[in-house]
C-alpha cells in the first residue's frame, strides 16, 4: 500500500485506519521473508548439505506448496482491496501471469447460460437482437459419489405347472458375498498402489460418506484383487524376462550391516544391462 505525504487525509479515524492497514501488511511481509529465508534454508540443505541430510524433491514440493498458498492467499487479498466490487475487473495489465493450459477437447462440457434481465434496449427500449456471445472455459469436477447397484431378477412361474420357477442366474462378483462391485474394488487398488493412499485413510474418506468399513475388509479386497491379477502379473513377468537383455535403473537403499553397528549403501546398477542368462 503506497501512501502520498502530501494526500494525508486529516481524519483521525481515516488515518488510524491506514496505520492499522500498513502494520497488518507489514506482519505479512515479514511472515512471508520467513518462509522464504526457510525456503532457501532448505534448498542449499538439499545442493550443498551431507548425503545424509539432503532432502528428498518430495519434501522440497511441500515447501513450495505452502509457498505458492501463501502468494495466493496474499494476491487475493489485494485484489479484495484493490476491488472491493465483484463486479468490477482489474485491468488485463494488472493480471498476474499464469498458465491456464488448454482444457482438453476430451473432456465432457455442460453449459451455463447467463442471459441479461431484459431484452429491451436501454436507450430506446427497442427490442435487442443477438450479435454474438461470450464465451469462457473453467475445469470443473464432480466429486466421488458412492452408489449402490440393485440388482433385480425377476421370477416367472407356470401356471399349469406347479413348483416351475424360472429366474436368471445371478451374475459373478468379484468377491463372493461381497458387496463391492468391480469398480470400487479397481478404486480401492489404483488409490493403494498407484497414488499412495493407505488403505486406512480410504476407510476414512469412506466413513465421511456414512459408509463403514474396516481397513482389514478393504486388505481382503486387495488381496482377492491381486489374486485376480495375477495371470495379467505373470503374463507381463514373462514377457519382459523373455528378451535377452534387462535394462534396470535402481534405487539405493541403506541396508543393515551387522558387525559393523551402522548401515550401509545396497549394492545397485545404475542403469546397465543385466544379461540374464539361461533364460
Amino acid at each position: 500500500m503506497q501512501i502520498d505525504p502530501e494526500a494525508l487525509p486529516d481524519d483521525t479515524a481515516t488515518l488510524q485506519q491506514m496505520l492499522r492497514t500498513m502494520l497488518h501488511q507489514q506482519g505479512e511481509l515479514h511472515a512471508e521473508n520467513d518462509k522464504l529465508r526457510l525456503l532457501i534454508q532448505k534448498l542449499s540443505r538439499h545442493q550443498f548439505g551431507r548425503r545424509s541430510e539432503q532432502l528428498s524433491p518430495d519434501q522440497l514440493q511441500f515447501g513450495l506448496e505452502d509457498l505458492e498458498q501463501s502468494v495466493g492467499e496474499n494476491q487475493a487479498g489485494q485484489d479484495a482491496a484493490a476491488s472491493p466490487d465483484p463486479a468490477q475487473k482489474s485491468s488485463r495489465r494488472d493480471r498476474p501471469a499464469r498458465n491456464h493450459g488448454a482444457l482438453p477437447a476430451h473432456l465432457p462440457r455442460y453449459e451455463v447460460v447467463i442471459d441479461v434481465d431484459s431484452r429491451d434496449c436501454p436507450c430506446c427500449g427497442g427490442a435487442l437482437h443477438a450479435i454474438g456471445e461470450l464465451c469462457t472455459e473453467q475445469l470443473d469436477i464432480v466429486p466421488t459419489q458412492l452408489r449402490v447397484r440393485v440388482t433385480r431378477r425377476p421370477r416367472y412361474a407356470c401356471r399349469a405347472c406347479a413348483g416351475t420357477v424360472v429366474v436368471a442366474p445371478a451374475p459373478d462378483r468379484p468377491i463372493n458375498g461381497g458387496m463391492a462391485t468391480e469398480s470400487l474394488v479397481a478404486h480401492v487398488v489404483v488409490s493403494k498402489f498407484a497414488d499412495s493412499l493407505p488403505l486406512y485413510r480410504q476407510a476414512q474418506m469412506l466413513a465421511r460418506q456414512g459408509i463403514t468399513l474396516d481397513r482389514s475388509t478393504l486388505a481382503n479386497w486387495v488381496g482377492r484383487a491381486c489374486w485376480w491379477l495375477t495371470p495379467l502379473y505373470d503374463l507381463v513377468v514373462s514377457t519382459v524376462l523373455s528378451s535377452g537383455k534387462l535394462f534396470a535403473d535402481d534405487t539405493t537403499l541403506p541396508v543393515l550391516d551387522p558387525g559393523r553397528g551402522r548401515t550401509k549403501t545396497g549394492a545397485h546398477q545404475d542403469g546397465a544391462a543385466m544379461v540374464l542368462r539361461g533364460r
